[in-house]
């Protein structure tokens, strides 16, 4: 039988435990204290609490969503760009080891085209080591293992299907009031819950939000000729295609266009639709055919103002929700967690309070280091390279044969899109 929310949390003390024969089963306590408390089990929480959990600390993750729905989740069209330093973070955590192989596509090159020139901007993973640029995973599957692998830690637990309605911090801790009566204290609250996070504006947090005004479609689509493993960035006018190779003749396609036409496309007969993303991209990969659904997305970036308060920390889209184009969305979600798992840990380690000051401040100083400058370089690329005006149609073709020019600066894009520091 599918247990509901109520029976399906339990304090870290209990997990594991059995009901006495010929007992009542043991009802979800009222109160819960742990360590750590969690706000969303998204792909980024999760990972956290599994790190957490390996650290030796207990952890309660709070969900809205079911368990069911957590355990498998649907399809929702988008594949995740893995860079190298987050694959290695995966590995670390038994997540990608979850990962059905089949399920994990090669990224060996990339390229970026400006309208109709016959001009690339191409990157290769030459100089890092590795022999691709990094792996594309479906984002449900990445949830499912995410969800196998932080509740099999024994000190990880959670409550679903349940929202929070309240949260508090102060000197000693914080907690979370959930909708049905419950309470979680903590040393530490983390907010994990998306780019539009309720938790971050009632902890007093607000967020710069950048919203360009269009919707991103995504879909697979089948293809007749044979692709390279190489993903393609074209900025056309009028709309933006994105070409990721997946496993096989198969491909992910992403089209973003004005927020007042993505109607008309989600609506379009399936055969009408392949043939328009073939045409758009110059029936490169021969005749296409839809897979599956069309999945709609509103385009907004976010900017929190501050990664922490006090006894509070924001993590993955609730702290940076990135725009697609450099796919580093879950791969900020995953740095943030090394950095705060790492300052958690040390002050563990060395008898300290988990959820000071110090420790908060170690973890904001570096997560901003990491994520503001490419925030706001792929904001302002996104900007100027769907201005279709004349003077904007030159400067973008201009910024592109620059960039191919300057080795120091198509390094330094390559290094972004690996994770790669240095060659290994």
């Amino acid at each position: 039988m599918t247990q509901s929310a109520h029976d399906t949390a339990r304090t870290p003390a209990e997990a594991g435990a059995e009901p006495v024969s010929g007992a009542l089963a043991i009802t979800a306590p009222t109160a819960i204290d742990v360590d750590v408390a969690i706000v969303g089990a998204g792909p980024a929480g999760l990972s956290l609490a599994a790190a957490l959990g390996d650290a030796g600390l207990s952890v309660q993750l709070v969900e809205r969503q079911d368990r069911a729905g957590l355990a498998d989740p649907a399809p929702d069209g988008r594949e995740i760009a893995l860079t190298h330093r987050g694959a290695d973070m995966l590995r670390r955590l038994g997540i990608w080891a979850r990962f059905p192989e089949s399920e994990i596509a090669p990224l060996r090159q990339a390229q970026v085209v400006n309208g109709h020139s016959a001009f690339a901007l191409r990157f290769d993973p030459g100089g890092s080591g590795k022999s691709e640029l990094g792996y594309l995973v479906s984002n449900n599957v990445i949830r499912k293992a995410a969800f196998e692998a932080a509740l099999d830690r024994p000190r990880v637990s959670l409550i679903d299907g349940v929202a929070v309605s309240e949260v508090h911090t102060g000197e000693a801790g914080g907690t979370l009031r959930l909708a049905d009566g419950r309470t979680v204290t903590a040393r530490l609250v983390v907010a994990a819950d998306s780019r539009f996070s309720e938790t971050r504006r009632r902890m007093g947090i607000g967020a710069d939000m950048l919203d360009f005004g269009r919707v991103v479609i995504v879909c697979r689509v089948a293809h007749t000729a044979v692709h390279d493993g190489t993903a393609h960035e074209c900025f056309l006018y009028g709309g933006t295609l994105a070409i990721l190779p997946l496993n096989g003749q198969c491909v992910s396609a992403v089209i973003t266009v004005p927020a007042d036409q993505a109607g008309a496309l989600m609506a379009m007969p399936p055969a009408e639709f392949a043939a328009l993303v073939r045409d758009r991209f110059g029936a490169r990969l021969g005749d296409m055919t839809l897979v599956g659904e069309r999945h709609a997305y509103p385009l907004v970036a976010v900017y929190a103002h501050r990664f922490t308060a006090r006894r509070f920390a924001l993590l993955g889209d609730a702290a940076v929700g990135m725009h697609p184009v450099t796919a580093h969305g879950f791969n900020f979600g995953l740095y943030g967690v090394d950095a705060l798992t790492r300052a958690i840990a040390a002050a563990r380690r060395s008898g300290a309070d988990i959820g000071s000051a110090r420790v908060l401040d170690a973890y904001q100083s570096e997560h901003r280091r990491v994520t503001l400058p490419t925030y706001l370089g792929t904001n302002a690329l996104v900007k100027l390279f769907t201005d279709d005006r004349a003077p904007a149609r030159l400067l973008r073709g201009a910024v592109l044969r620059v960039a191919d020019r300057l080795a120091p600066v198509k390094a330094g894009i390559t290094r972004q899109l690996t994770g790669v520091l240095r060659a290994s």
